[in-house]
């Protein structure tokens, strides 16, 4: 099955959440469980590939650092199943690999920091809701001033 399928406009969106330490795979699932997507679990790269073939997720979000099969590996398997899924990555390796989306072959890469959820947070929702991204309120133009006629 597609991991990428239509859904109806009432339908929450589908996040796959993959990491293996239970804790961050935690913060994160509350996080994006507010922002009120449906998310399921898996904590590591073999449950996740076995979840991602059994249903239909909009999002595969994934840790880098695990074992047997780190995120890398496992977004090429997604990958293969479904070209199109959007895959993000997050590791707090990204400047000592060099992670990018071009050579982890995901659509954001994600450094876990004090900042992480700010990212994580934006990174959905460009992805899940293009169309309810707003330009910054100071990059809006001002309305026009009318001018009054005096008598």
């Amino acid at each position: 099955m597609s991991g990428n399928q239509t859904k109806g406009a009432s339908a929450k969106p589908q996040i796959l959440l993959v990491d293996d330490n239970k804790l961050g795979l935690s913060a994160r699932q509350s996080v994006l469980d507010e922002l009120g997507y449906a998310v399921t679990t898996a904590c590591n790269s073999e449950d996740a590939l076995e979840r991602f073939s059994e249903g239909s997720f909009d999002l595969v979000v994934t840790d880098y650092k695990m074992p047997k099969m780190h995120g890398i590996e496992l977004i090429a398997n997604l990958r293969k199943l479904s070209p199109d899924t959007p895959l993000i990555l997050i590791s707090g390796f990204v400047d000592a690999l060099g992670l990018t989306e071009a050579s982890t072959g995901a659509d954001a890469v994600i450094q876990k920091s004090s900042n992480e959820v700010t990212h994580l947070v934006r990174a959905v929702n460009k992805i899940l809701r293009p169309t309810s991204v707003r330009k910054p309120v100071g990059s809006q133009r001002p309305a026009p001033r009318v001018k009054r006629k005096t008598l």
